[in-house]
């Protein structure tokens, strides 16, 4: 990794210290300072002198232990001080390469490298950080790799093509200086500009959400609390629904900023951000699951907010942020964004079929909906809960008041099964619901009549299936025959 990758990892110690000692012990301190004056700053400078110098002391030694190796099969890469590890990332089990740019790392032209595989909680893999030119290179081989292209005759890999034991006598960390930098044969794929979203939509779609309408009565509540009381203290209650709110809407801005798609022959590229830029590639059929959602509130302009599952992706605290495959999309952009997954529909018209999954209800559009016994268990809903099977996918529709379409490819499909409660049991319905890989998106489609609901399970088994058995092998660019 870069040489100045323990001065970015190692102020986070130094915050980090700083918070839990404040919390443990600052009413402590304050009346410390007012017993000894400022003699006692002495002993806090010192402190955190000790506290600064341990943590980017530790940085530089688990700088020197780590180290990266990519071959035509896997990344490889080794960490640990105290306590080794080495990982594995298989490149026909990539479901998408990040290039990430915190705004201390930007300021100084660096990126962290993240893939994402299909695994569980902790499967990423983080090389962090190179050179912004370093990882983009590694990118533009790792997605070649992962491919099914190999190396042309002669040439080496970007990185040693073994990893180099950190713990051996004499072996020191190799900087990534000029003459070092990562070099690779592959060419970076050309890519086509799909849709962008323009600033002022995506504050304005903000302003219009439920946080900032929770916002407005939390601030009304407030004053209410302050008047009938007497005491401005008492408005304080509501201090922390005002900080949740204030950063929830703060979030949105600052992760749909400048937010971009395009499509390549190496997948969805995605990029984004205000103040930590991120560039998502995601491999063609990787997506999972793709929704559709829209608040009541954005109905006027028909704004839709269009996120995906994808392996690897429905773990951790960056999930809202790297799930979403639009933030505020027109119909036409949400249309665009279903096509980047999902070329093929399998229907005649694409475009009316999306229209009456997101607007119809009933029979619309050809859906199967849930029958008039179902208003007993959904008397607002009932009328849009339907489901649509085309050539290439299932559709999902739901939601009256908070619109909802969800979306999955036949091959995509996990596992299949029926709920049914007692009051359901009672009146013949049965929910159908589509397991898929963990993210915001969980299809399913409430109150079908239970022969409905049973049929289905059958026949999209099958459909399932075949789907996978004929779909394109986990290495696009090759031409051997699926597993």
């Amino acid at each position: 990794m870069h040489p100045v990758t323990p001065a970015i990892k190692g102020w986070k110690v130094l915050v980090a210290v700083l918070a839990v000692s404040w919390y443990q012990l600052g009413e402590n301190l304050r009346e410390v300072v007012s017993l000894r004056d400022g003699h006692v700053w002495l002993f806090i400078i010192g402190g955190l002198a000790v506290v600064a110098l341990i943590g980017f002391g530790y940085s530089a030694l688990a700088w020197r232990a780590t180290r990266f190796a990519v071959t035509d099969d896997a990344v490889h890469l080794q960490t640990g001080v105290l306590f080794r590890q080495q990982r594995q990332a298989r490149l026909d089990r990539l479901q998408a390469v990040d290039v990430v740019q915190p705004l201390l790392a930007r300021l100084v032209g660096l990126s962290e490298l993240k893939l994402e595989v299909a695994g569980g909680s902790g499967s990423a893999v983080s090389l962090a950080f190179l050179k912004e030119a370093d990882a983009e290179a590694l990118r533009t081989e790792l997605l070649a790799l992962a491919a099914g292209l190999r190396r042309p005759a002669g040439t080496e890999p970007a990185v040693a093509a073994a990893p180099v034991d950190p713990y051996a006598k004499g072996v020191d960390a190799p900087a990534l200086d000029d003459a070092t930098s990562v070099t690779t044969p592959f060419v970076d794929a050309p890519e086509r500009p799909v849709y962008e979203v323009p600033m002022p939509r995506l504050l304005v779609a903000t302003l219009r959400s439920g946080a900032m309408v929770a916002l407005v009565v939390v601030g009304i509540a407030a004053v209410v609390i302050s008047v009938i009381s007497r005491d401005v203290g008492a408005a304080f209650v509501l201090v922390p629904a005002l900080l949740a709110s204030g950063g929830f809407i703060w979030t949105r801005v600052n992760q749909g900023a400048s937010f971009r798609a395009a499509i390549s022959p190496d997948g969805i590229r995605l990029r984004h951000g205000l103040t930590e830029s991120r560039a998502q590639t995601v491999p063609p059929g990787r997506v999972q699951a793709i929704r559709l959602s829209q608040s009541p509130w954005w109905r006027g302009p028909d704004w839709w907010r269009v996120e995906i599952n994808v392996a690897g992706y429905g773990h951790g605290e960056d999930q809202a942020r790297e799930t979403v495959l639009h933030p505020v999309a027109t119909l036409d952009e949400a249309m665009a964004a279903v096509w980047l997954v999902l070329p093929d529909l399998g229907v005649e018209d694409p475009q009316a079929t999306l229209d009456a999954a997101l607007h119809g209800r009933d029979q619309d559009g050809g859906f199967t909906g849930a029958p008039r016994s179902a208003r007993w268990v959904d008397p607002i809903g009932w009328r849009r809960h339907g489901v649509l099977v085309t050539h290439r996918a299932l559709l999902a529709r739901s939601g009256r008041v908070f619109r909802q379409l969800d979306i999955v490819p036949h091959e995509r499909t996990q596992s299949l099964g029926l709920a049914q409660g007692p009051l359901q049991r009672r009146l013949g319905l049965a929910s159908f619901v589509v397991h898929s890989t963990p993210g915001p998106v969980s299809p399913s489609v409430a109150h079908l009549d239970q022969k409905v609901a049973a049929a289905l399970l059958d026949e999209q088994s099958a459909r399932a299936r075949s789907a996978r058995a004929a779909a394109a092998p986990e290495r696009w660019m090759t031409t051997e025959p699926p597993a």
